[in-house]
């Protein structure tokens, strides 16, 4: 980790990952104050040193960095433009750094709104690497606006990202994430299918992983969760449902550029039925259980 002066941070939105991001810059010694609805989340932060916000613009008032990780571009949107949302103590010094995964369309417009009506800088810096990423400072983030804004906030990315990668302008970090979202969704499908064929020939699916690591088909997803596939481990670590809500923002984008996606399309209707089952709440590893005929 690069030695630097703390930075003041406001976290808004204390989800699972917005808790993780907290966490962590809390721990590396940043100044971390923190608003959600929920004030039992933002209670657990304050107790491991961050202070509470009663409103994101408030939050924003008291930091250099504002950070949003939220679950849907309506909810940025009102986070950001809304009352008491983080444009009324917006200034052209202040940095928004978005790690919501949302539609790059939206972020442009609102990119472009925000830096319009106030001069606050807007990135885009949507993640791949889930909450663990997150707890140890190892996340891959895409990042999309301008590249000076982007060297600004690596002074608070640098905690937690390994990968911090400018992409393009506002938008592109959110495209890539799609893009990300796509090898996932695909590959924890063909991850599930690869374990029942191994099953039915008589071979441990555990003992795959190692067998292939550093071929052609190796890769995180094979590492990480073709054993917890195998065991029928449902551990939460994402949602179906989340998976979902990026594959539905990948499809519409596709739509509109007119690209074909059919590899991508069944996958998304997988996704589309095991939310239907009631199980969009759940682990990817649900897949095992559509493919074992059984929603139980």
């Amino acid at each position: 980790m690069t030695e630097a002066a703390a930075q003041s941070v406001a976290v808004i939105g204390a989800g699972i990952m917005g808790s993780a991001i907290a966490a962590r810059l809390i721990e590396t010694g940043q100044r971390v104050t923190i608003f959600d609805l929920d004030a039992a989340k933002v209670q657990v932060l304050v107790d491991k040193g961050g202070l509470a916000a009663g409103s994101a613009a408030e939050a924003t008032r008291q930091s250099d960095f504002v950070i949003l990780s939220l679950n849907h571009a309506n909810i940025v949107r009102a986070a950001v433009f809304g009352p008491a949302g983080v444009a009324e103590a917006a200034t052209a010094q202040k940095i928004l750094i978005d790690m919501s995964s949302i539609d790059p369309a939206e972020t442009a417009q609102m990119a472009e709104k925000l830096g319009r009506e106030t001069g606050m800088k807007w990135v885009d810096c949507p993640l791949s690497g889930g909450v663990p990423g997150a707890l140890f400072g190892r996340l891959t983030v895409m990042a999309g606006g301008l590249e000076a804004d982007f060297e600004r906030a690596r002074a608070v990315m640098q905690h937690l990202c390994r990968n911090y990668t400018l992409m393009g302008p506002n938008g592109a970090g959110q495209t890539v994430k799609l893009i990300n979202q796509l090898f996932c969704a695909v590959l924890f499908q063909a991850t599930a299918e690869a374990v029942k064929i191994a099953e039915a020939g008589g071979v441990d699916a555990a003992v795959i992983p190692a067998a292939l690591a550093g071929g052609r088909a190796d890769s995180a997803i094979l590492q990480e969760f073709m054993g917890k596939f195998a065991a029928r481990d449902y551990t939460p670590t994402g949602r179906i449902d989340n998976m979902l809500k990026d594959l539905d923002s990948l499809q519409a984008f596709a739509l509109k550029t007119k690209t074909p996606m059919p590899m991508t399309g069944q996958v998304v209707e997988i996704h589309r039925l095991l939310c239907a089952a009631g199980l969009g709440g759940r682990d990817s590893a649900e897949m095992m259980r559509l493919l074992d005929g059984s929603f139980a």
